[in-house]
């Protein structure tokens, strides 16, 4: 077989001549996107979606669904201003087939829709994705009702055979391993005959912001969530079955993929502006104000949106990153560039994202010179003189932007697959030469 040339290709990342000044504007948020797309597509009425994210991850979310029989019709907002998609909720059917690709979100926050759709839904998706843990939301949708086909395996590919209803009610699982297996079934737990309680046995919650996203998006749209910070149970999340409103979202700016662009801040001592960052949100992204600031950074966030600046030293920074996670690798690629020794921490559940990031990092960094060690729960790195070479991205949107961050300060470094980025962040490329003025 022919190796496709997307992933054999090697960008050469650019080195900055001198501190950046510029302002991003950065895509919607992939986290709000799919989520909202979820929600209005389970709603007694159509709804709008304001500048959602269009990348991989995001038109996979929309093809399903339009495969299950929602109507996504894509064009510009009721009053003008900039795109906009409509969501037409209809009855749920198949046979229908869902490529999840690699994206998390896809594979976990679906099953539990197909299980309301009339008739049988395939999933599948990239190699990878067989990978990646689902025995979550597999296990606790038979439990509430639910047929599903996965031959044993925890994980894709597999069948829902829906019957167009399912019971809910109560169930256990263990998300320490993701807390989209939370997510996945508080979204879909308002269509439940009996509603849902959810209820988390096991280790630590990994992304806890992310499931405050999910609870805070179903309120937005009706729903009546009981949660652990309203006064309920630890690691109990409970939803009451009901009709979800058509509501008109504007999707937030992914804050996550606000990161290279401020790395980039960091590293070469400059400016970076992300316009329209949030004053609040849930948004795991937001954390980065804070860990940049204590790794040699200020920001502020004015009319213009957060003002971000390096000072011109970037310093080795202690964190526990349990509910941050995927901003690990953008963190370890500007640790790798400080004046002094890093740990991350509370990370395990990296090993089973998009790739393991934890042994990418680790190999990607050390073989460019660099001393990063694996913890049981993070990485330990030591910075050492960096050199040129190939960064290898694994399929990971974030192992790329990582490499890119340190192409900043490093001549002569090539990221193989930047195309990968698309996932998430569609032009990368452009956006990246665009901040340094190429």
């Amino acid at each position: 077989m022919t190796e496709n040339p997307a992933h054999t290709d090697l960008w050469p990342a650019p080195h900055a001549s001198g501190p950046v000044s510029a302002t991003v504007h950065v895509p919607g948020s992939k986290s709000v996107t799919n989520r909202a797309l979820v929600l209005a597509a389970l709603a007694a009425e159509p709804g709008w979606l304001r500048r959602p994210l269009r990348s991989r991850d995001t038109l996979l979310m929309a093809a399903a669904l339009r495969a299950m029989g929602v109507g996504i019709e894509e064009g510009v907002g009721p009053d003008g201003s900039g795109e906009a998609w409509r969501v037409i909720p209809s009855g749920l059917h198949g046979p229908a087939t869902v490529d999840v690709g690699n994206a998390g979100t896809v594979m976990r926050f679906l099953p539990p829709v197909a299980a309301l759709a009339d008739g049988p839904v395939r999933f599948d998706g990239d190699p990878r994705s067989y990978e990646r843990p689902l025995n979550g939301v597999i296990d606790a949708l038979r439990v509430l009702g639910a047929r599903i086909d996965d031959d044993s395996r925890g994980s894709l590919p597999m069948t829902v055979h829906g019957v167009g209803a399912l019971d809910g009610g109560r169930v256990e699982i263990d998300a320490s391993s993701s807390s989209q297996f939370v997510s996945a079934l508080l979204l879909s737990g308002p269509r439940f005959n009996q509603g849902v309680e959810v209820r988390h046995v096991g280790g630590p919650l990994p992304s806890m912001p992310h499931i405050r996203m999910t609870v805070d998006m179903l309120r937005t749209v009706g729903a009546q969530v009981d949660t652990p910070e309203s006064g309920g149970e630890p690691n109990v999340w409970r939803v009451t079955s009901g009709a979800l409103l058509g509501r008109d979202l504007t999707v937030e700016p992914d804050l996550s993929n606000a990161q290279p662009f401020l790395a980039a801040a960091l590293v070469t001592g400059g400016t970076v502006t992300v316009p329209d960052w949030p004053e609040h949100t849930t948004q795991p992204g937001d954390r980065l104000r804070e860990i940049f600031t204590e790794m040699g950074g200020s920001c502020e966030l004015t009319e213009k949106g957060l003002e971000f600046t390096g000072s011109g030293s970037i310093h080795g920074i202690d964190v526990d990153l349990s509910e941050v996670g995927e901003l690990t690798p953008g963190i370890a690629a500007v640790a790798a560039l400080a004046d002094s020794p890093s740990t991350l921490r509370g990370v395990a559940h990296l090993r089973l994202h998009e790739t393991d990031r934890l042994a990418a990092l680790t190999k990607e960094i050390n073989e460019l010179g660099g001393d990063v060690t694996e913890t049981a729960d993070g990485l330990h790195i030591r910075p050492r003189p960096l050199h040129g070479g190939t960064f290898h991205t694994y399929d990971d949107h974030r192992m790329a932007t990582a490499g890119a961050i340190i192409g900043l300060a490093v001549p002569g470094v090539e990221i193989e697959n930047v195309g990968t980025t698309a996932k998430t962040l569609p032009d990368f490329p452009d956006l990246w030469a665009g901040m340094l003025g190429n």
